[in-house]
């Protein structure tokens, strides 16, 4: 659980109604402010797109294959 410091930004957002319900009532149930779920799910959103760009990274040098070739492969290896 993450507290707001003294440098946090005021910022309007728009939910779509059920969300707005479902983050409300998360927030009565943990005694957090609707403020610091949404902090932490979009830290957690950035942290996963952070983590899928390292991947994608790691994997730049690998052999591209395109998806017939694929189809072609797995044909011949008698998996399809």
């Amino acid at each position: 659980m993450s507290s707001m410091s003294g440098q946090a930004k005021r910022s309007t957002i728009y939910l779509e109604p059920d969300l707005y319900k479902a983050v409300r009532v998360k927030a009565a149930h943990s005694h957090r402010s609707i403020s610091d779920i949404v902090n932490d799910s979009l830290r957690s959103a950035l942290r996963d797109d952070q983590e899928d760009l390292e991947a994608f990274e790691k994997r730049a040098s690998e052999p591209v294959m395109s998806y017939e070739a694929l189809l072609k492969k797995l044909k011949a290896d008698g998996k399809i």
